[in-house]
């Protein structure tokens, strides 16, 4: 039987937070098994909602900042400022495609600039430590916004400062960075990304995200172009020797951030080696007798880095059975299998139009829930009907009664 369930999702992009989802959830498993305890861990992976979450698990704040949006348009975002007096930068807050109106998504255009703004805003409340979360980018300027927004110039052949966007990029002759903010020099960044994510080559980022934010073919090869010319430049430039910026693992996290902030000597690490310190994920897994959760999109992607993938690694060492439960049901699904998932299921009940579907993103997710629970009670019932019979009990012997114990 059911007693304890581990409920783990990511976000859902651009309509649930994690917390929002594993909420969701749980609601749906109410339904069904109401006396079950459920353990509910939100989990981020560096796009919409990390700073948030972060601040809310571990005692900490958020701070309204305001900056540059990635269309250019000034809007309020937010750093989130820990006990530890490590500052979370959420490029997503500042950057993300969610910010971008479906009209306007055109990723040689969109910019990073805010992102800069805000580990600025870190660095004036005196932050020891800057974390920031790669993810859910709506941006494809390898950072370069950002360096500008701390003081790094990027000149054409005439010496003239580049505008914003990724295809200004293919114009990029140097990089000077005599104006570079000086407290970084004195303060640990670290970027919490997808170590499979790379800036360049057959499956850099251009190529493989561009057509998620808006690129045409002809605009993902220049965009590839432009990202090679930045790896070029920064390599002779800015970055410390030795760094790979082209193939060198999370150098494409969010639209080539990583690759950026990598030039100015900040550390690419792992997100989940970073973004999961304290949450104890694995005995908490071990203790569920099922595991749950979710994410926008199952697809060939997961494995490679999406929170699913991670949550269903780390059950599988524990024996413990995953169900995922996805907004999209993409090519490649069945790879997840390979990654440690029993099972998965579609949240949409029967076809709706985008916009609906963000809009009641938190009830399609409850009821798929509710369903796929019911469905794993059937199985396990169908499991107990169709056993055969186990062996007949052995009698016990009865002696004959004898007064002298023969």
């Amino acid at each position: 039987m059911i007693h304890h369930i581990a409920i783990a999702p990511s976000g859902l992009k651009e309509s649930l937070s994690a917390r929002a989802a594993a909420e969701a959830i749980a609601a749906g498993v109410r339904r069904v098994l109401p006396e079950a305890s459920l353990d509910l861990i939100p989990l981020v992976d560096g796009g919409e909602g990390t700073a948030q979450e972060m601040a809310a698990a571990s005692g900490g704040r958020l701070l309204p900042v305001r900056a540059t949006g990635p269309v250019g348009t000034p809007l309020t975002s937010h750093i989130a400022l820990l006990p530890d007096g490590t500052a979370v930068v959420e490029m997503a807050a500042v950057a993300g495609l969610s910010l971008v109106p479906p009209a306007l998504r055109d990723p040689g255009a969109t910019t990073t600039r805010g992102v800069g703004r805000l580990i600025r805003a870190a660095l004036d409340q005196g932050a020891r430590r800057i974390l920031v979360g790669c993810g859910d980018s709506g941006t494809s300027d390898g950072g370069a916004g950002a360096l500008q927004a701390l003081g790094v110039r990027l000149l054409d052949g005439r010496g003239r400062e580049l505008p914003p966007g990724g295809r200004a990029l293919l114009e990029l002759r140097r990089a000077d960075a005599s104006g570079l903010d000086p407290r970084l020099a004195a303060t640990e960044v670290v970027v919490a990304c997808n170590p499979f994510n790379v800036l360049c080559g057959p499956r850099g980022v251009a190529r493989v995200f561009g057509p998620q934010k808006g690129a045409a073919p002809e605009q993902v090869e220049e965009l590839a172009a432009a990202l090679e010319q930045w790896a070029a430049v920064l390599g002779r430039d800015l970055a410390p020797a030795g760094t790979d910026l082209r193939l060198g693992a999370g150098t494409g996290a969010s639209g080539g951030l990583g690759a950026g902030l990598a030039a100015l000597g900040a550390t690419l690490a792992p997100r989940f080696e970073v973004l999961l310190d304290g949450v104890d994920l694995d005995a908490r897994l071990a203790r569920a007798d099922l595991v749950l959760t979710a994410e926008g999109a199952l697809d060939g992607q997961t494995p490679r880095g999406k929170v699913p993938a991670e949550v269903a690694r780390r059950a599988k060492l524990a024996g413990r059975p995953v169900l995922v439960l996805a907004g999209t049901l993409g090519e490649g699904a069945r790879e997840v299998c390979g990654a440690g998932v029993d099972a998965w299921s579609g949240i949409l009940p029967a076809p709706v139009t985008l916009a609906e579907a963000l809009l009641r993103g938190g009830e399609f997710l409850a009821d798929a829930a509710e369903r796929a629970l019911r469905m794993v009670l059937v199985g396990m019932r169908a499991a107990v009907s169709a056993a055969p019979p186990g062996p007949a009990a052995p009698r016990r012997a009865v002696a004959a009664a004898d007064p002298a114990g023969r």
